[in-house]
């Protein structure tokens, strides 16, 4: 099937993060777009909102009578559907052209001149700010994002007749296997996903498998000091006061981090960052290197660095009062919420921690809880949550508990999450910076606690 013979697309799983930027692709090409998801978000309110049929119900009956067209009707599914999903088995059993995700993105952007961002963190940021970089360079680019970016309000930004695509790579169920990228970026290559992966060894040999896949003439940029035995010699390395394409002269100012780029011993000049934390001078980097590749004129990538306001959930400030700041990150692994703490320490020097964490997968606690400990004692304060299950049955002996008890810090508590704001309401005297992280449902408590913050500061 072409993309340009399909008349409908049927998305189950609509509702995730990138399913809902794929939908957003071919309904502006005035493709009849439809799906499942599991629970209404304000994400699939949005797709309505733009024309596209969305039901909450495990029921072939609701699926819109126009999709029964094996002949004209493309199925894309997430991997995190159940293999017995209803709906799917009935598509599978009926002749329907059924692609994932990752399949329908290598596609797309088959045509193009593709930049992939892949990593275990820090890909959406950074394929956010490379986005934002060529359209503020003018360049006619179209990206396929793992979060809503502040500067578009959107997970898919397009130019027309874009001749770029800008897409995360994602290791996830080796979904990154299906892109020929023309200019790779690999950010990180740590352990995780090991429900898939088994071994960290196996993490590492599909990264290496991905930089296999850059086209002949295609460049690589790669974070210094990863473990990686890379297929294609990197174009560029990139790290914080390393040898390469590095940052130095670091300062915070004005909650604005400011730095100095060097390209080996050539400063490039000074650049200041619109969102906080030394990872993300790091991203930066990344994004930089891409804007040298594709000769950006340097004042542009400059201000794309300045005027970058970051992404929906990724060290957002969603509340600052006199006497709290509230932040709200997507951090789901031990290296992440690391990164997330030690930004909010350089950021606010001095000021006390308190930290919500929603652990995500009994397999990812399983397999990382004394690395979850070591990064969460750096709080003040620890509030932790039940895991949130996702798409995994529970595993005995595996739960929040376990993280609890192995971190080294004096106030600690695990609680419901229906009992966080009655807790908050309790402590409220004592927080001046608190950060809510994980990759569950603990989104849904943004609001309630933004309203709550607002309450005492009346």
């Amino acid at each position: 099937m072409r993309i340009e013979e399909i008349e409908q697309v049927y998305f189950i799983g609509i509702g995730g993060i990138g399913m809902s930027a794929l939908a957003r692709y071919f309904n502006g090409r005035d493709v009849y777009c439809s799906g499942y998801d599991k629970t209404e978000t304000e994400l699939t309110k949005a797709l309505q909102s733009e024309w596209i049929d969305v039901h909450y119900e495990d029921n072939k009956d609701l699926i819109p009578k126009r999709v029964f067209n094996p002949q004209k009707t493309l199925i894309v599914y997430t991997p995190a559907v159940p293999a017995n999903h209803s709906e799917l088995l009935y598509f599978q059993q009926n002749g329907y052209t059924i692609y994932k995700r990752a399949q329908v993105l290598g596609l797309i952007s088959r045509d193009s001149f593709c930049i992939a961002v892949a990593g275990t963190h820090g890909k959406t940021t950074t394929s956010s700010m490379v986005a934002h970089m060529c359209k503020l360079a003018g360049l006619p680019v179209s990206a396929f994002l793992g979060g809503i970016t502040a500067n578009y309000g959107t997970n898919y930004i397009e130019t027309p007749n874009a001749t770029i695509t800008v897409v995360e790579a994602d290791e996830y169920d080796r979904s990154f296997l299906q892109l020929n990228p023309d200019i790779a970026i690999v950010t990180s290559a740590e352990a995780d996903h090991l429900d898939i992966y088994n071994t960290a060894e196996s993490v590492k040999q599909s990264f290496e498998e991905f930089t296999g896949r850059i086209k002949e003439s295609g460049k690589l940029i790669m974070r210094k000091g990863i473990n990686l035995s890379p297929a294609k010699k990197p174009a560029y390395e990139y790290g914080v006061d390393v040898d390469g394409l590095s940052a130095r002269n670091i300062q915070v100012k004005n909650g604005k981090f400011g730095y100095e780029v060097f390209n080996g011993n050539t400063s490039l000049g000074m650049f200041r960052l619109g969102v906080p934390g030394r990872h993300n001078i790091e991203n930066s980097l990344a994004a930089i290197a891409v804007g040298l590749l594709l000769e950006i004129p340097l004042p542009t990538i400059q201000q794309a660095m300045d005027t970058f306001k970051g992404v929906k959930r990724r060290f957002e400030t969603i509340a600052s009062t006199n006497t709290t700041t509230y932040i709200d990150d997507y951090a789901h692994h031990p290296t992440e919420i690391g990164a997330c703490i030690a930004a909010a320490r350089e950021l606010f020097p001095g000021k006390k921690l308190t930290g919500i964490f929603q652990p995500h997968l009994f397999s990812r606690t399983r397999d990382f809880a004394n690395e979850f400990a070591q990064s969460l004692e750096k709080l003040d304060t620890l509030i932790l949550l039940p895991i949130y299950p996702a798409r995994e049955l529970p595993i005995e002996g595996i739960n929040s508990q376990l993280i609890l008890d192995k971190a080294n810090i004096n106030n600690k508590v695990l609680i419901n999450k229906e009992e966080v704001l009655t807790h908050l309401n309790d402590i409220m005297s004592n927080i001046e910076v608190l950060i809510t992280m994980g990759a569950g449902d603990i989104d849904t408590l943004i609001e309630p606690i933004r309203k709550l913050i607002q309450l005492h500061n009346n």
